[in-house]
């Protein structure tokens, strides 16, 4: 996910996207806090790098993969301490501007990992 071009991790994130919106997958990767930390390190990874090389159609499939852990407890009591400060201060607000969906995700996702 963190490695080549923009459309393969787009791609890669979007697989994990699809095994995290099955519930047996979602639990698959919140069972052992080691795997749930490797995916939380790797997205947060590329929160980094998006914000010195932007790409919304990416941004989105974190986003996405983000707020669908955020439905499960474990993994939203762990978003508390590893989800990016960029995901809460504005660098994103460009991208976000453009993309009233994905603005309305981010703001699901900081309302479920603050108010869980």
């Amino acid at each position: 996910m963190e490695m080549g071009s923009e459309l393969s991790k787009t791609v890669a994130t979007f697989i994990v996207q699809k095994i995290l919106l099955d519930d047996v997958g979602l639990d698959y990767i919140c069972t052992t806090a080691e795997s749930l930390f490797a995916l939380g390190r790797v997205l947060g990874n590329m929160v980094a790098a998006l914000a010195e090389q932007p790409s919304s159609r990416l941004f989105k499939q974190i986003i996405q993969c983000y707020l669908r852990l955020s439905e499960n407890a474990r993994a939203c009591y762990a978003l508390r301490s590893c989800l990016p400060d960029m995901l809460r201060d504005g660098t994103f607000s460009s991208c976000l501007r453009e993309d009233p969906t994905t603005r309305h995700w981010l703001q699901q996702l900081l309302y479920n990992v603050h108010v869980s």
